[in-house]
């Protein structure tokens, strides 16, 4: 597919059915997701910045978080969408950077740090907007624009902020509107119809279940760092049965060498 194909196949993924979104943080985590049947990748930011040695909240930079993702691009066939934070230091660089390191989407960010304060509705509508003129500029109109907003995630405003900047950012030329931190299912569905545009929920256990996102009215679910977080904690599990008692236990279930390695060329 060209890479307008696998813009096009990322919209309609989110705009006729429901996106479900395992995101990745290396090339080899896109490929074990993407083997799992996954129909599009979706990048974490904090995923990423951990496997930099680096926290997250806007603390990576460009080359490295475009690096990663061209890593991405290159072991999997479906379409990849990066989270690229705020944008980091040029925003339409990072744009003309990411789609030429194979990326079909990006997750721009409102906030200007990790919690806050947001950009208003007009610098963030402008940033929209250039975002997508650096979309036209590389070749790839067809750039799926996810755009989020941290007013909930960060305690910046309520669920009347979320919809007014929802129109707006819609207005900008967003293709979606995700809001983490937004779990509660009546006040998705309030969202899911006042958008004009598909609604983006991060999943988390414990929380609601695709079933009854789905039915609120959500069209893209993802997990955000949630997988990341699962294998750095069996890393950890590992570790402390081998020097505690001595043993492997925990390495039941493991995928296989050759089934990894296969996985990719050479």
């Amino acid at each position: 597919m060209t890479a307008a194909d696998k813009a096009n196949r990322l919209r309609s993924l989110q705009n006729e059915s429901v996106l479900l979104l395992p995101n990745a943080w290396d090339a080899a985590s896109a490929a074990v997701i993407a083997a799992a049947g996954a129909p599009a990748i979706a990048t974490t930011s904090a995923g990423v910045s951990w496997s930099q040695g680096r926290q997250d909240g806007q603390a990576l930079s460009r080359s490295d978080a475009i690096g990663i993702v061209a890593r991405i691009a290159a072991v999997v066939d479906v379409p990849v969408t990066a989270d690229i934070e705020g944008g980091y230091d040029d925003l339409t660089a990072t744009i003309t950077d990411v789609i030429a390191a194979g990326a079909v989407g990006v997750n721009l960010e409102d906030s200007r740090a990790a919690g806050g304060p947001l950009h208003t509705v007009e610098e963030q509508t402008a940033r929209i907007r250039r975002a997508r003129a650096a979309a036209t500029h590389a070749g790839l109109d067809e750039l799926v624009l996810n755009a989020r907003t941290d007013v909930i995630l960060f305690g910046l405003g309520d669920l009347d902020e979320v919809i007014a900047r929802t129109h707006a950012y819609a207005e900008a030329g967003a293709d979606s509107i995700f809001v983490p931190g937004l779990l509660d299912l009546t006040a998705l569905r309030t969202l899911a119809e006042a958008a004009p545009i598909p609604v983006n929920a991060m999943a988390m256990a414990g929380g609601p279940d695709v079933a009854a996102l789905t039915a609120a009215g959500v069209r893209r679910i993802s997990l955000g760092m949630a997988v990341a977080q699962a294998a750095y904690t069996t890393a950890r599990q590992v570790t402390l049965e081998l020097l505690g008692k001595g043993t492997f236990d925990s390495l039941d279930g493991a995928l296989g060498f050759g089934e990894l390695n296969d996985l990719f060329t050479e």
